[in-house]
């Protein structure tokens, strides 16, 4: 079987849309890309999350063909293979619907940056307008907005963050829907401090720069 490792981190973090209260059923999805073959693995479409296995996950190239898998890939594919032709520096990719952020997409306003974790995200998340599931044309539209951040919301949609792993883009998806979380309830008592681009700089260098273990 190939790409084992990756498709274990892959399965893991699609585990962990449904434990944060990031995805609701099937919807959802994490993809990995394999740096020396290009090859990408993704969650199959359509498939509860309980009933998914390291086994069960998809093997695709980078125009689409199922390299390796009896199941049908996401239908969010054709997406994340847009993003991953274009950013060759990106490794890592999730799609969610988490409520808190999706409702910033859905009155059609970016999350601002308001917290100190916005510096794992690049700053606030960027708005894209809208576009339908399944294709293309959301791919090239997350490739027009999201700039230096490694998350945007799409109009209507919801969430779709980048990294340089499956993992990083996780954790991406899972800070921005606790800052849309935060931005929700600060607006409900007054005006949010809004941090500049100088603070933003200084917080994301410092999650760069200090943040966990040194090798």
């Amino acid at each position: 079987m190939m790409l084992q490792e990756l498709r274990k981190e892959v399965y893991k973090c699609n585990l962990m849309l449904p434990e944060n209260d990031l995805i609701k059923m099937t919807s959802g999805n994490v993809s990995g890309r394999d740096p020396e073959t290009n090859l990408v693995v993704i969650k199959p479409s359509g498939i509860a999350y309980e009933e998914l296995s390291p086994e069960a996950m998809v093997i695709v190239d980078l125009d689409g063909k199922v390299v390796e898998g009896e199941l049908t890939p996401s239908i969010d594919t054709e997406t994340h293979l847009v993003v991953y032709r274009a950013r060759p520096d990106v490794f890592g990719m999730v799609h969610t619907h988490s409520p808190y952020a999706t409702s910033f997409a859905v009155v059609n306003k970016p999350i601002p940056p308001m917290t100190t974790t916005c510096g794992l995200i690049g700053g606030g998340v960027p708005l894209g307008g809208f576009a339908c599931f399944g294709g293309e044309a959301i791919g090239d539209e997350i490739l027009r907005v999201i700039g230096s951040s490694r998350a945007v919301i799409m109009q209507s949609h919801g969430v779709f963050t980048i990294g340089n792993s499956a993992a990083q883009a996780t954790r991406v998806a899972v800070e921005v829907e606790e800052m849309a979380k935060i931005a929700h309830f600060a607006m409900q008592i007054g005006t949010p401090i809004i941090l500049t681009d100088e603070q933003i700089e200084e917080v994301s260098s410092g999650y760069q720069n200090n943040y966990g273990q040194k090798k």
